[in-house]
Order: C-alpha cells, then structure tokens, then sequence
C-alpha cells in the first residue's frame, strides 16, 4: 500500500516508537531554533557592549587629555608667578667698584649703614649670636657683598613713616629686628627663631606697616565680587558687611594677640591704616561691629579659633591680603592649630601674590613642612642659639648643638641674661619657700618689684593666690578658669605695678611682654622644657638681666636631663641635688605612635642608591 493510500486507520497501525521519534524530533528542532536565537543575542549584546566601550574610553581619553591639558596650564602659570615673585624680590647683593648701595628687593641700604666698617658688623654678629641663611645668595659672595643688619634706627631708610619716629624710647633694634629688617623691608618671606622677649613683634610690625603705607584702598573695598580663588561662597555683602582685609596676624593666645594689637596699632595710625584683634572669650557682635567700622579695616590680629570662624560666617575675607605673619608658629602647631592656620592661610593670595613672615622659638619638622607649603624661598635668621640657620637646610655645623630626640629642631637655649637658680625640696614645703621668697624680694624700695609666680593647674593657681592674700601679699592671677575681662583686668594691674604679684598658669608663659618682671617663679616644673624656657623668658627682656628660681621635686626627675641641658646651654650652675636625679633625656612621644616614632621631614625626596 502506497504512502498516498494510507487511511487514518493505518497511520494509528503505526508502530509506537516511530510515532515519539517523529515528536522528539520536532522537539528538537524548537529547542535549536531556541539556542540560535539566544547565541544571536549574545552576540548583539556583545557587540552593542564593545561599541559603548569604545564610545567610553574615547570619552575618558578625551576627559584625561582635558585634565592634562588644565594641568599643564596651572604648573605653567604657577612657574610664571613664582618665577616673576624670584625676579621682583631677587637683585644679587653685590657691592660695584663705583660704590653703588646694596639692595635686597625693593630695600636700599643707606649710605650711613654701608659706611659702618665690617669689622664692626662681623663682631655684631658674633656677639648677638646670629646667623642669616638667603637662598637668593650664593655661598662664595663675600661678607661685604651682603645687606647688613640695621645697627640704629638712624640707619633705616627714610620714609613718611621714618619721619614721625614710631620707635618712642626704644634706643637701637634688637638682633632680630636688626637682622630681619633688610630683608622684610625688601618684600622678601622669612622664618625668625628667636627666643622670647627678643622683640618679634617690631620685627614684623615695621614692614607690616610700610608694607601697606603705599596700598590704595578704593581697589579692594569697590570690588564688586571676591576673587575666584578665595573659598568662600563667592559672595560680596553690597552693605559693606564683609571686612577685607590686607594683611592678618596671627598669635596662639589671646593675651599675645591683644599684646601685638597693642603694639602695632598706634604705629598704623601713624600712617592712616585701622587694624582690629579677634579671640575667642569675648562677644564675637563686638567684634563683628568692629570689622564693619567706617573705612574698613586694613590688620587684623587674632587667635586662630576666633579667625576661623569669622571667615566661616563670611564677616571677613582674606582675599586682598598683601602680608601674612605667623607669630609663635611652633606653639600654634604643638596646641593643634595647623588644619586652622592651613585653612586661614588657604584664604589669601597665593604665596607669590603676598608676603608671609614667620616668627618661631624652635624649627622642628612642622613649622618646616609649614614654610615650605606657604613660603617662597624665605630667609631665614637665627638669634640666641649656635645653630647656624645654614644648618637648617642639610649643612652641617660641627659646632652646633645636637638635636637628641632627632626631631630636626633647633635645640631650644635658655636666655643667658637670665640668672637661673634650681631648688629641689618637699612638695609640702612649696607654699611655705614661695612666701618666704617673696617676703624677702620685696623689702624696702624693691616693696613694688613684680614677681611672676608659675603653677602647672588651674586649681593649684587658685590654692597659691588664696595662701598668697591671706599673708598679706598683693596679688592676682590669671587662669583658664577667669573671665576674658577679670584675665584682663589682673595682667593689667600687674603691668602697671599696683599688684606686683602674679600667679598664672602657662597661658601666660608664652609671648606675654610684661616689663620690668625681676624675677619669675616656677612652683610646679612645666610638661616639657620648651615650656621652662618660655616661662623664664618673662624676665631679662628687651636686653635686661632677670631672674628665675624654679622648685623641683621627686616628682619632676623625668625631667632632670633636659633642666641640665638647659642650665650647661646657658652656662648656670647645676646643683648637686638636681644631678642625682640623673642626666638621662627622655625621647619626645608621639601622641598616637609612642616614642619609636621617627619624625621626618617627609617633603625632602630619598637618595636612590645607584651601583656601578
């Protein structure tokens, strides 16, 4: 029977298993449609993926070549103003054959100053122990080939502000003044280390103001918009409200801050220019109205706490300054104030654009890091210590003394004027010595003598005042604890004699000038030896002699090596008592690392070690 022949009834006569074989094949034959279909879009779908890929990296390529191109542009105008900075305040010091004055900047030394014989200079230098490292001078220009240190105040060039004599009863500069001025006067950055009552803030006061004698106002206060580079929000108060500023100080503690305000006030007036203090413990309305005066304000002097937060506020704007200082910069980075000062710093002009001085008692790898980020090519000048300022960039002085904790620091030196006396006793017969001392100081005509009287805590402070006044010695204090007014109020009355007693804590250790101090008293021995020497730096200033007597204790041994150290620097007699605690120096701590911890300079590049 024929294929075409077959009846229904014959194909159900079809054998089973062929029936499923014809199923299954139709089966199959959906499921590799199935797979074609999906290895198809598989391949789309890889296809379309590679396109957009391709699209991609053309776009990043073309993002990168963007971001290079931007890149190349910043490092190219960032040469070209430090390189036209370099040539504005860079003039080689050279002394002609024809006998033209030496010049550093846009400073000319004076005839009466280039006639003063170098001998004279040298042993200048010599005796006031200072040292001036210029990297704009080569080392093989001879002694007479560079800028002097002014001797007298005769010796400075003339000016409107020269005429009106700012220097009052002041006979001559001191070294730090006479050193630095050459070279701030010229519009050149530079690093001061100098110990205390040294006379930093004339140092900087002088060019701050002759720095800005000559800038006229109308083209920063008609500006209609702060620069793009200020990081504020870009905004500018039509009614005046945001102060703008041309030059900003800025010292660790609020005392120092009033202290330099004080001083340099009266010498701005001189010459027409306003200047404002900002710190923390007062009414920042206050303030803020200050800022806001008729004419603005040109110098503003503040804590860096109190700064920052105006600046936040948008009540100030750093946009205009022309000259920065940082005063006591070593002790606004050991009390956590360097993202601060990074920040206020961050708020003016690029450092080519501004003057930036920075005054220091140590030179670790901190305040290192610091003038590197924020100075161009700063001079920098040493007073009071053997260290020569060369040796702070790789030179070494064989005669130098040695940094122990190997933190890259200045060693810190005690003021040789002052006579320092070590008593070690009791802790109970503190209270007891310090009245008897007192008693004893102020007998007869030295009845008025002020006494600076040091306690390590608040409570202490109070304890000693209390013990004080209840013996019938006249006396305040100043602490932590106090009002801003009530601080004020007791450094005020030990100032001006009618209390010569003054108990504080070490917030006045630091930059205080006080007059006249004959001798200073260390009840309770500091946290560390910068602080010693801060603290006896009260007394034997502006080249006077002092004294300090400081109590040492059981307690205190740990810092027995260093206290020697300091006395041998100053060439002080160490007792006998004081040397059996030992002369061991303990190694500074990292606060989060311990004392393994390496502090390194981590700006300077490795020596890669080659092999031949």
């Amino acid at each position: 029977m024929s294929a075409e022949k077959r009846r229904p009834e014959d194909e159900a006569s079809l054998p089973e298993s062929k029936k499923r074989r014809t199923e299954d094949g139709a089966v199959d034959d959906a499921k590799a449609k199935e797979r074609a279909e999906k290895k198809a879009l598989k391949k789309k779908q890889k296809k379309e993926k590679k396109e957009r890929a391709e699209k991609g990296e053309e776009a990043t390529e073309e993002k990168t070549e963007k971001k290079k191109d931007k890149k190349e542009k910043k490092d190219k105008k960032d040469k070209k103003e430090k390189a036209e900075k370099v040539e504005k305040t860079e003039e080689a010091p050279a002394v002609e054959s024809n006998g033209a004055p030496l010049t550093c900047g846009t400073y000319t030394q004076t005839a009466v100053l280039s006639a003063v014989p170098e001998a004279d200079v040298q042993a200048y230098l010599n005796k006031e122990q200072v040292a001036i490292y210029d990297p704009h001078v080569k080392k093989d220009v001879p002694a007479s080939g560079r800028v002097r240190p002014v001797l007298e105040f005769t010796q400075l060039p003339q000016s409107d502000l020269m005429k009106k004599k700012p220097f009052g009863s002041y006979k001559n500069p001191t070294p730090i003044q006479a050193a630095s001025w050459p070279y701030t006067l010229g519009g050149r950055d530079l690093v001061g280390i100098a110990e205390t009552g040294s006379g930093k803030t004339m140092a900087f006061a002088l060019p701050c103001v002759e720095a800005l004698r000559n800038v006229k106002k109308p083209e920063v206060v008609e500006a209609k918009k702060l620069p793009n580079r200020s990081r504020l929000n870009n905004k500018w108060d039509s009614k005046g409200n945001m102060a703008q500023a041309l030059a900003v100080i800025v010292s660790p503690t609020r005392e120092l801050a009033m202290q330099t305000h004080a001083a340099i006030e009266p010498l701005a007036k001189l010459v027409g220019l306003s200047s404002v203090c900002l710190y923390g413990g007062a009414s920042k309305d206050e303030q803020r109205v200050l800022l806001r005066q008729e004419g603005g304000v040109d110098i503003i002097v503040a804590t860096p706490g109190r700064l920052k937060d105006f600046l936040s506020d948008e009540a100030v704007s750093l946009a205009h300054v022309r000259f920065a200082v940082l005063d006591e910069a070593d002790r606004m980075l050991d009390t956590g104030f360097e993202e601060d000062i990074k920040y206020i710093l961050g708020q003016c002009p690029p450092k080519t654009e501004r003057q930036t001085l920075m005054f220091t008692a140590t030179w670790p790898t901190s305040v290192r890091g610091l003038a590197d980020g924020f100075m161009v090519d700063p001079v920098k000048i040493t007073v009071g210590s053997r260290t020569r300022a060369g040796a702070l960039d790789g030179e070494q002085d064989p005669n130098a003394p040695r940094d122990r904790n190997n933190t890259g620091a200045v060693e810190l030196q005690a003021n040789a004027r002052i006579k320092q006396t070590v008593e070690v006793l009791d802790q109970r017969e503190k209270e007891r010595r310090v009245l008897n001392i007192i008693k004893h100081e102020q007998r007869g005509k030295a009845k008025d003598d002020r006494i600076l009287v040091f306690c390590l805590y608040k409570k202490e402070a109070v304890r000693i005042e209390n013990w004080l006044q209840g013996q019938g010695v006249r006396v305040c204090s100043i602490h932590g604890n106090l009002r801003q007014d009530q601080r004020t109020s007791s450094l005020e009355a030990f100032k001006s004699g009618t209390t010569p007693v003054l108990v504080a804590t070490d917030v006045a250790a630091r930059g205080l000038d006080i007059p006249e101090v004959k001798l200073v008293i260390n009840v309770t021995f500091p946290l560390t030896i910068e602080d010693y020497v801060h603290r006896i730096g009260r007394t034997g200033r502006a080249g006077k002699d002092g004294r300090a007597i400081t109590f040492f204790t059981e307690h205190d041994k740990t810092h027995s090596g260093s206290l020697i150290n300091v006395l041998k620097g100053a060439n002080q007699e160490v007792p006998e008592d004081l040397l059996k605690f030992g002369t061991t120096v303990k190694k500074k701590a990292h606060g989060d690392y311990g004392a393994f911890f390496k502090d390194v300079d981590m700006s300077q590049k490795g020596t890669k070690i080659t092999f031949d």
